[in-house]
């Protein structure tokens, strides 16, 4: 059998990198490589376990026999073993065999940096390599413009696994499969970006990919790396950009994971307090130590470089930020300061996006950080963590609380539909419906809507209204858009034949003429996230639970008054003050017949008058359909 032979794809350069915790592009050296030495074809392995005494490359080309191709650890300090194997080719399975100078322990680990992982329930690792041809080039050229944050930005979040399902051979849908279905769904739907719930390999369904094994892979669930490649590459050809969602908070336990790699706790924390997360019983990297940073940059840098994202959206980041999450007194440590926050956290954060940004400047990082910590989506030469947007988790609670009332109670609440405006411009801020909402009893967004069948529908369009016309960029979990009954269930497939029924498929109908209205409505999103972009009207008529505003853009021509109307009860001649003379349009109207409304429309031209109201100079009356969100424009 061929011996290991001794070759390297680090300089020393690299290895200085390494060890400062600045080589943000890893997946070049450590892990699998197929490589020629000599003339000789086969595989360069290397693998970072300082702790190791032996390390052994186990697989199926030596019958998993440990011993046989021992990796030989570099003299420089650096923890780092490797070799050249000859004639392993592509497609060859392997594990790391590691015996710990630690009590001799010996643990059986699949590549950290492994490229595509076997089927779950198996786990080791696959050689592997493609030279998959993009052609996404025009995309590439010009997604500056689709991800800036003045650009319409309408983003459908997708479990792969239950999006939908081959039915008659009871199976997942592969990439390839996916890249026809699911890019002309969310092109015909109008959306512009499609948000995966993390496809990095995993090994438990029930995590929905939120405990991760491989960070370097694509999950085996729907077939090779270069087929994700061809699902990316359709979304790009098809001008929609994908966001997908990545876990640097935790990892799991399984013994061919990360968790105590090399007989010691090397990717995570070695203390308890800041090494393990009690809710989801799983582990936490290690931010202080700088090859894990590496690790973690490098894996963010991956699927931009590697798989052409747009953009990452970071979970669960309220979790990384402060020691005391989750924890009782005395299960945290304060920090050198005495206070919660991770230190160590706040730089790896500031230092990952300010890396993706400057290696990638047009994509967007977006944070799902549910607390007040301050200055998230600020740049970090103002102080701020860095990121692009922040998921705005008090918006979504208020507003399904709001909603989930009824229309008789909501004058009493009138603060929860209208405080998120208080605050709205203090961060760069998403607008999610997520996943998160519709698992664990929390019911579908349509089952928290009260009233008969027709009131619920109507609310459901209104939520969606005021969602797309308040400030911040927008996200819809699938199912959403077609009005779901039933809750999330990521072992079935979503229920597409309640599309056989009108109201749903009028809701759908709606959301893509909604979708599509944003996209073409420059007031809606050329400055989403500041002040000059909004202007309330009336935020105070909580006896008729009613809310008006107007959403401006850059050319005051193309500045557009919303009014909601929170109860079934028809207004006619409603009166709102406006700021300038002439007259005004609808353009939109939740109510149409087409939608399954009541048809209760402003079909003629309204003139505004020279009468003060709402403390400006010019008003006008106009008829509020039940349940139901109106836009207007202004006809000089």
């Amino acid at each position: 059998m061929a011996q290991v032979k001794v070759h390297s794809l680090f300089t020393e350069f690299d290895i200085n990198l390494f060890k400062a915790g600045k080589h943000y592009r890893l997946y070049e050296k450590l892990g699998s490589h197929l490589v020629t030495v000599d003339g000789i074809e086969g595989t360069y392995f290397a693998v970072w376990a300082p702790s190791a005494k032996q390390v052994s490359v186990i697989g199926d080309f030596n019958y998993w026999i440990e011993g046989e191709h021992q990796l030989n650890v570099r003299w420089d300090s650096s923890g780092i073993w490797e070799g050249f194997i000859p004639y392993v080719e592509k497609g060859a399975t392997y594990k790391y065999k590691i015996q710990s100078h630690h009590n001799d322990v010996k643990t059986e680990k699949a590549d950290p940096y492994g490229r595509r992982f076997e089927h779950n329930p198996n786990t080791a690792s696959i050689v592997w390599d493609d030279n998959y041809k993009w052609k996404d080039a025009q995309w590439m050229k010009k997604r500056k413009k689709h991800n800036a944050l003045d650009a319409p930005y309408s983003v459908y979040e997708v479990h792969l696994g239950s999006w939908k399902k081959n039915i008659e051979e009871d199976r997942f849908m592969s990439y390839y499969e996916l890249a026809d279905d699911l890019v002309n769904y969310v092109k015909d739907m109008n959306f512009t970006h499609v948000e995966l719930m993390p496809i990095m390999e995993y090994p438990y369904d029930p995590s929905w990919g939120y405990q991760i094994t491989g960070y370097f892979a694509p999950t085996s669930r729907f077939g090779y790396p270069e087929e994700f490649k061809y699902l990316v590459d359709k979304l790009h050809q098809n001008d929609i950009g994908i966001i997908l969602d990545w876990v640097p908070s935790h990892f799991p336990e399984d013994a061919h994971g990360l968790g105590f790699f090399d007989g010691s706790h090397l990717y995570e924390h070695p203390d308890k307090r800041k090494g393990y997360h009690q809710d989801w019983k799983s582990l936490i990297f290690n931010y202080e130590r700088n090859e894990v940073r590496s690790f973690l940059i490098s894996n963010a840098i991956f699927w931009m470089d590697q798989y052409h994202a747009d953009g990452l959206r970071v979970d669960a980041v309220a979790s990384m930020l402060f020691l005391d999450y989750s924890r009782e007194d005395g299960e945290w440590e304060p920090n050198i300061y005495g206070g919660r926050e991770n230190l160590a956290v706040i730089s790896f954060l500031k230092e990952l996006n300010e890396e993706v940004y400057a290696s990638f400047p047009d994509v967007q990082t977006i944070a799902e950080e549910s607390t007040a910590f301050p200055m998230v989506s600020k740049p970090t030469f103002v102080g701020g963590l860095g990121f692009g947007m922040k998921w705005m988790m008090g918006w979504m609670h208020d507003t399904l609380e709001y909603f989930a009332k009824d229309p008789v109670y909501r004058k009493y609440h009138q603060n929860d539909i209208t405080f998120s405006l208080a605050y709205a411009f203090t961060e760069n801020f998403m607008l999610p419906l997520s996943h998160d909402e519709v698992v664990y009893g929390k019911n579908s967004i349509l089952g928290r809507m009260p009233g008969d069948e027709w009131q619920r529908f109507a609310n459901l369009r209104l939520l969606y209204g005021y969602m797309f016309t308040h400030p911040g960029t927008k996200l819809l979990f699938m199912g959403g858009e077609f009005g779901q009954y039933n809750e999330w269930n990521f072992q079935e497939s979503l229920d597409w034949n309640l599309l056989e029924f009108e109201p749903h498929k009028n809701t759908q109908s709606y959301f893509k003429e909604l979708n599509k209205f944003y996209k073409n409505t420059p007031a809606l999103f050329e400055k989403a996230f500041t002040g000059e972009g909004f202007e309330w009207i009336n935020y105070g008529d909580y006896e008729n639970c009613v809310i008006s505003y107007i959403r401006k853009g850059y050319k005051s021509e193309n500045n557009v008054v919303v009014i909601c109307n929170f109860t079934p009860t028809i207004r006619e001649k409603y009166r709102i003050g406006l700021p300038t003379n002439g007259k005004l349009k609808e353009i939109f109207n939740s109510d149409s017949k087409e939608f399954g409304g009541s048809g209760v429309l402003n079909k003629k031209q309204i003139t505004i008058k020279k009468t003060a109201w709402n403390g400006k100079d010019y008003s006008a009356e106009v008829t509020l359909p039940p349940l139901a969100i109106t836009v207007f424009e202004f006809i000089s």
